[in-house]
């Protein structure tokens, strides 16, 4: 049974304003005009191109196309232009996950430097260098619990209030503690994968990594990835060895969601730790900003789950996308009806993905219930604009977009074909 509510005329203001910016930042990826998001941009990709990364395969398309994905998602996140750019060249000297050194990072660095310029490249080398797989997961991911991020997130919140209103701080809290032990202010010592030698990663360019590891993640992850690794419960563990895995297996969007959320919780409390720790200091006299720490680098927080202030069980994950997968792919046991009740409870698992929602937004222009229809594309849309990248990956971004953005102009128009012939002949977004 689909739940009723309703919707201020403000809060339909505000979803529509933060709809039309998101679209803002996507519009330039969508038609292809890349040179108004960065002069610099077309000839970049092209210097890639040059270098063979169209030629490469990479998880479910070529190398140049998943770099090119991380720039775009990167961008739509709002991080700082050094950041994106890493994303843009963030395997160019291959790293802990792939071997892909397009450039030889002996003898390339003052080339890939002169393209993307010093701050760039320094994240670029150090993104390609580090144990990213230790480093994110084995030292961060899997020290902390689902329960007990959701704590320290709450936690987190409050602290930084105290000290932005009260100058008040506490360097005993249980969240901060956990976070120092793990990733103290001066960073971490970790070992060069290619030389072996002790680097010191800042533990601002650790945030960064993370935000760049949860966009390639979003980005590359299907049902394949599951099946290599045989992620039967969620959580993406890398425990499996199903080397004979099949590419690219059955289509299935992959389980991936429990894994980036959690990124985006520890991402949150190091923003958070990072903002408390940085007041206390100037409060104390210190520095404003201080260059030795990258403090110039924004840590800007991806719009996803609610800002990563949102953790998916993993359990839930599974069941959300076996669920949306019958829906999709099975309607014959009990037509629309049962494809509905599927698409419901499977959002409810898992309301952080846009595609549930696109689908159940056609089944309901398709009964002609024309304002749920609108109310679930709208939120499809802008889930996947804020993703910048598909969960299920049958499709490409552009096209769930761009079909999102087709009902929801329909069913505002309360319009909608009844014809096969009609269906195909959409296509046109005003």
């Amino acid at each position: 049974m689909t739940p009723s509510f309703t919707v201020s005329p403000c809060q339909d203001s505000e979803k529509n304003s933060y709809l039309q910016t998101l679209l803002a930042s996507a519009r330039p990826f969508l038609r292809g005009e890349l040179e108004s998001v960065d002069k610099n941009l077309p000839s970049l990709i092209s210097v890639l191109r040059s270098v063979g990364a169209g030629e490469c395969w990479h998880k479910h398309g070529s190398f140049l196309d998943h770099l090119v994905d991380i720039y775009r998602i990167l961008k739509i996140w709002k991080a700082p232009d050094s950041v994106c750019l890493c994303g843009l060249f963030h395997s160019a000297y291959s790293n802990s996950y792939v071997n892909l050194a397009i450039f030889d990072p002996n003898t390339g660095r003052d080339v890939v430097r002169n393209h993307v310029g010093e701050a760039a490249e320094r994240l670029i080398h150090l993104f390609c260098i580090v144990p990213r797989q230790p480093l994110i997961h084995d030292d961060l991911l899997f020290k902390y619990s689902d329960f007990e991020l959701v704590e320290h997130l709450k936690a987190s919140e409050l602290s930084l209030r105290n000290a932005e209103e009260k100058g008040l701080f506490n360097g005993e809290e249980s969240w901060r503690k956990k976070l120092a032990s793990l990733l103290p202010a001066s960073g971490i010592t970790v070992k060069n994968i290619k030389s072996g030698e002790d680097v010191l990663v800042p533990r601002r360019i650790v945030a960064v990594f993370l935000l760049m590891t949860m966009a390639d993640f979003s980005d590359q992850l299907f049902g394949f990835q599951d099946l290599l690794f045989e992620n039967l419960d969620g959580r993406l563990e890398f425990s499996g060895n199903n080397f004979g895995a099949l590419w690219p297996g059955d289509g299935k969007p992959g389980l991936w969601v429990n894994s980036i959320s959690r990124m985006g919780a520890i991402y949150s409390l190091i923003a958070r730790e990072e903002e408390v720790f940085i007041e206390e200091r100037k409060r104390a006299g210190g520095l404003e900003v201080d260059r030795e720490r990258d403090e110039d680098i924004e840590l800007v927080v991806a719009p996803v789950f609610e800002n990563c202030t949102k953790v998916v069980d993993a359990g839930g994950q599974v069941e959300a996308r076996d669920m949306y997968w019958e829906a999709v792919y099975d309607t014959s046991k009990g037509g629309l009806e049962r494809a509905e009740e599927l698409l419901l409870s499977s959002i409810e698992k898992n309301p952080f993905v846009g595609e549930p929602h696109v689908v159940l937004g056609q089944l309901y222009m398709t009964k002609g219930r024309f304002e749920e229809a609108e109310r679930e594309a709208e939120k499809g849309v802008t889930l996947l604009l804020e993703w910048g990248s598909p969960w299920d990956k049958r499709m490409s971004w552009e096209g769930w977009v761009a079909w999102a953005r087709v009902l929801l102009m329909k069913a505002r128009e309360k319009s909608w074909p009844q014809t096969s012939w009609g269906i195909l002949n959409l296509g046109l977004v005003k």
